[in-house]
This record gives structure tokens, sequence and C-alpha cells, in this order.
């Protein structure tokens, strides 16, 4: 299918999934070496969408590596440790010295940018860690595994939802449990790329992946 085509469709599916906002999006820049992604910030999750552009606007992200890659589930940065970590180093416990309220709301789909956090244990309210971030790789499920995920959950997929999960994939045990607040809306093929890099210890790339990113609007 021709790249354009496949931009129409994802845009028409987050506008189903997730409905039409009057107020414009505000876009950013990942930066890669594999390549570029861009990411749409959902005005309705204004904490974290404010949150991240602050520290995007302060290049706090500058230099950060993609420090935990799984292939089928996400690919994880936004430690400030990383920057200049030695490649034994266990990464994951960094911040900005701050955590945000639970925006919880948007479902898991493939490209979802949504905000890393402690487990449920020491943190039952859910909150988001202050710049540690995920962008969902995930896989294609079927309706018995949906089926079986929303009776588990306690949680009911719209048909939207249910297609995207079938067609495009997604991490769908994940919703209602972490802040989604953006999406990947160009560059999927560059989280593909990450997303298959070899890892070693705590599923840290072999390689270094590093970050910038830059606002667009």
């Amino acid at each position: 299918m021709h790249k354009t085509m496949k931009k129409l469709l994802l845009f028409i599916w987050l506008v189903v999934l997730l409905g039409c906002q009057r107020d414009p999006h505000t876009y950013v820049e990942i930066v890669t070496e594999q390549g570029v992604m861009k990411v749409m910030l959902y005005n309705n999750t204004v904490k974290h969408r404010d949150n991240f552009t602050k520290l995007v606007k302060e290049g706090f992200y500058n230099d950060l590596l993609f420090h935990r890659v799984i292939q089928g589930f996400m690919v994880q940065g936004g430690d400030p440790d990383s920057k200049s970590a030695s490649p034994d180093r266990l990464l994951g416990g960094g911040g900005p010295g701050y955590e945000l309220d639970a925006e919880i709301e948007l479902p898991h789909i493939k490209g979802a940018l949504a905000a890393a956090r402690l487990g449920d244990n020491v943190n039952p309210q859910r909150r988001s860690s202050g710049s540690q971030f995920f962008i969902v790789h995930g896989r294609v499920f079927n309706d018995e595994e949906l089926d079986m995920i929303a009776q588990q959950n306690n949680i009911t997929f719209t048909e939207a939802q249910r297609t995207f999960y079938k067609q495009t994939g997604g991490a769908p045990f994940l919703d209602g449990q972490y802040t989604v607040f953006g999406q990947v809306v160009e560059g999927i093929e560059v989280l593909d790329k990450i997303a298959a890099l070899p890892t070693g210890a705590a599923d840290r790339p072999l390689r270094d992946v590093r970050m910038k990113i830059r606002l667009l609007r």
C-alpha cells in the first residue's frame, strides 16, 4: 500500500478511536540513527503534554538512550542517567525528581506514546514518571485473545479498538494501567527498526540508540 494511503488510514483510525479535537495538536520529532518518528501529543492529557513539551524545550531528552527494547512489546527511554551510562549500567530508575498524576484513558495501539511508571505495589495511584516514556511496538491479537484480556482486566474494547488491535496491533493488556499521551503519526517503520535491534542484559540494545527530540508546533 502507498505510504500516503497508509498515513491517511492511520489518521482516520485515530479520529475514530479518539475523536476529533478542535484545538491544534502539538507535534514533536524523535530523531535517532534509525530514522525520525513524528509524534502527535494529545490535548486531553494536558499534564503529560505540557510536561513533555517543557522537557523537550529544555533539551532534556537530547542524547538520552532508548535503554529498554522488547520486540513485540515496546521501546523505552527518557532516563537522564542514560546519557553517559557505561554499557554494563542498569537503567530505568532516573527521572527529573517528580512524578505526574495519572491521566489514564487512551488505548495502547501500535505507536502509542505512554508514560512509564513504578508498579502498583509501590504506586497504587499509577502516577507517571516525570520523564520516562515508552512507545508501543506490540503485536496483532485475535478476538479470543482480546476477549480474555477484557475479562481478566475488567475492560471493554470498542469495535474500532478491536479492529486496530487485530489489524495493526498494540498492547491491549496495558489498557487502563498507563497514561497514553501521544501517537506516532509518521515513521512507524523506525519504531520497527529500533524494536528489532539485538539486546543484552535488562533488554538494553547492544549498540546505544540515542535520541534527540525537537518541538515542531
